[in-house]
């Protein structure tokens, strides 16, 4: 989608569409929406006399206008309180509006931005609206080939007219490559399992080396000789090899000697529970139990497209869970990297195995500042929180906190649950050191959490679980239904807000 900024008084040209917005919930133009109305011999305020539309936030209205206005089509956005408009909430707003777009056929738009002296500014505001329209224009489409004419989309430019322009590129600058890491996230995670395997999704870490990204892929051999026993017998059954990916940003300069923050992703490239077969139904969508490491890859590349000033170590575990003659059995005992021992009594719980490794290494190798890791790691966690949060848990109280405050503010909100002994000692084995899973389907996200606390030693440490997340089967304001990207945003701004410097 091509995204221009213009000011108010350039923007003549004959448009497709044009959105203007309604204030408060009281039916108030905004000035530019009152002059489009005289403009028009009052079409807007007819049209709204005789309608339910009320202005409020997420609202939108299609008018037909006159010939006077130079325009096909007028939507009203409503915005609500003028006061409790955020940069999200104008993103939403941005991204809202495609859908309707969509529907009239539009190949372009303008907005026209009031100063409306909210808490943001205009020039963040255009630039705000304008990355929610980018993000909810996404489509991954590739694969269709006889899409009907009538069900494709047709907005192709997107315009945001304002008093003044001056300083919307900069604001819109960062949010350019924030996106292109949330597009390349989900695009690796729509993507089916026989195109995105570990082979290929290393090779997809490898094309950041572009950007500055210093990237080292560890093969089966490599792990073999660390000792990975936790993650190599999870991808034992499989045709393809298992891998380990390290990025690595070094923001502040390569002779900084600056701790690093590091974030390590549970990337199991399809995932068929292995010997612990999971039922047939529903089994396609396994392809994106790497969204993990999927948001770790986007992340990655989001924070060096621009040029942020922190030093960051990405982790992504890359395997495949499949039932072959040399997959893992349920009795087996691995060794993992750390030397601790594990009873594997489920192998449809790999994600915690493939983290054990990932996480130790991480640690030891690096001595971060704090790890956070990402994964689609327990179903038990879709139960509790449902799809409007993920599950944080963290032997961090100050981590924990930051990460639920930026959840509030971008709108990827995190929600924290206990971390116990009571817990923990469930996945003591009576053979080996621990447990992979349990035998009762009491607090499976909780438990499944205090076998990775188990490989992080005394590091400040959060574990997402974005079971989730990583997958929508509705559309929502920035996000077609699909691969969401989830925690590319949040991590994004925990690293702007707290971290660069």
């Amino acid at each position: 989608m091509k995204i221009n900024f213009t000011e108010i008084t350039a923007a003549k040209a004959k448009l497709d569409a044009v959105i203007v917005f309604l204030v408060g919930e009281d039916k108030k133009l905004s000035p530019l929406a009152a002059a489009i109305n005289k403009q028009s011999g009052g079409v807007i305020a007819k049209a709204l006399a005789s309608g339910k539309f009320a202005g409020k936030r997420g609202q939108y209205a299609v008018i037909v206008p006159s010939d006077s206005v130079k325009c096909d089509r007028i939507i009203l956005a409503g915005i609500g309180d003028v006061k409790e408009l955020n940069a999200q909430a104008f993103e939403n707003i941005g991204g809202g509006v495609i859908p309707h777009l969509n529907n009239l056929a539009a190949k372009s738009a303008t907005f026209f931005l009031d100063e409306l002296k909210g808490p943001v500014s205009a020039a963040e505001a255009a630039a705000r609206i304008a990355h929610g329209a980018d993000l909810r224009g996404y489509r991954f489409d590739k694969y269709h080939t006889k899409t009907p004419a009538d069900e494709k989309p047709t907005i192709a430019t997107i315009n945001v007219a304002l008093a003044n322009t001056k300083s919307v590129a900069k604001h819109y600058a960062e949010l350019e490559k924030l996106a292109a890491g949330i597009f390349l996230t989900r695009n690796l995670v729509s993507e089916p399992a026989n195109i995105i395997y570990p082979e290929t999704m290393a090779e997809e870490c490898q094309k950041l080396e572009a950007l500055g990204v210093e990237v080292e892929v560890l093969d089966e051999p490599d792990m073999y000789k660390l000792g990975f026993g936790a993650l190599l017998g999870v991808g034992q059954g499989s045709a393809n090899e298992s891998k380990m990916v390290i990025m690595k940003w070094k923001g502040l300069g390569k002779a900084s000697k600056t701790q690093p923050i590091a974030f390590v992703g549970k990337g199991v490239t399809f995932d068929t529970g292995g010997i612990s077969i999971k039922p047939a139904g529903g089994m396609e969508e396994m392809k994106w139990d790497m969204g993990g490491a999927g948001t770790v890859v986007g992340l990655m590349k989001a924070l060096a497209g621009r040029k942020a000033k922190v030093n960051v170590v990405g982790v992504a575990g890359l395997v495949e869970n499949m039932p072959g003659g040399n997959a893992q059995r349920p009795g087996d005992v691995v060794t993992s990297y750390s030397g601790q021992t594990i009873e594997v009594i489920n192998t449809d719980a790999e994600g915690r195995l493939v983290l054990a490794d990932a996480l130790w290494y991480t640690q030891k190798h690096f001595k971060p500042k704090f790890i956070i890791d990402l994964a689609t790691l327990t179903g038990a966690i879709i139960v509790s929180l449902g799809s409007s949060r993920a599950g944080l848990f963290s032997n961090n109280d100050k981590l924990a906190d930051q990460l639920f405050k930026t959840g509030q503010k971008v709108g990827e909100e995190v929600w924290r649950l206990p971390l116990a002994d009571v817990y923990d000692k469930q996945i003591n084995s009576d053979i080996a050191d621990m447990l992979n899973s349990t035998n009762t389907r009491e607090a499976g996200s909780i438990t499944a959490a205090q076998f990775l606390q188990r490989f992080v030693n005394d590091t400040p440490w959060v574990h997402l679980d974005i079971a989730g997340m990583a997958w929508s089967k509705k559309d929502g304001d920035i996000t077609p239904k699909g691969a969401t990207a989830y925690g590319v945003r949040l991590l994004n701004e925990l690293v702007k807000e707290y971290y660069e410097g």
